[in-house]
């Protein structure tokens, strides 16, 4: 029978590759339509002459935390090793602040709100894999 520890290891790491995975190569197929969409969404901001940077960073910070996300899947399987899902919940928590940064400068506080249960998640994530 498969603990309780690596079933909760697993499905966070499954959960998140698929996530930043789809986010971040949305990001890259799309590049038009996501800085488009960046560049209006903090026109009024302090960050608007900062979108096209800003979306560079939080697209590779979205493909590496994938990434991670899946070799961290492979290495709970293969090796029983949460070591690099504990590092991709790291990077996901710092992500998601960014994004939460992102969020309440541009007033976007509907935003900002769906965030909070993906950086818990994440935090639970840190903390399971750091066992």
């Amino acid at each position: 029978m498969i603990s309780l520890h690596t079933a909760l290891t697993v499905a966070t790491s499954v959960f998140f590759a698929i996530l930043f995975l789809q986010s971040g190569l949305d990001k890259v197929v799309d590049w038009r339509g996501n800085l488009e969409f960046h560049t209006s969404h903090f026109k009024n901001s302090i960050l608007a002459k900062t979108s096209v940077l800003m979306l560079v960073i939080i697209t590779i910070m979205e493909v590496t935390c994938g990434l991670m996300f899946a070799g961290g899947f492979l290495f709970i399987i293969v090796k029983d090793d949460p070591s690099l899902s504990y590092y991709a919940n790291c990077l996901a928590s710092m992500n998601f602040i960014a994004l939460f940064f992102g969020q309440r400068i541009s007033k976007d506080y509907k935003g900002a709100a769906t965030l909070v249960p993906y950086f818990i998640l994440s935090l639970i994530g840190m903390y399971v894999t750091s066992m």
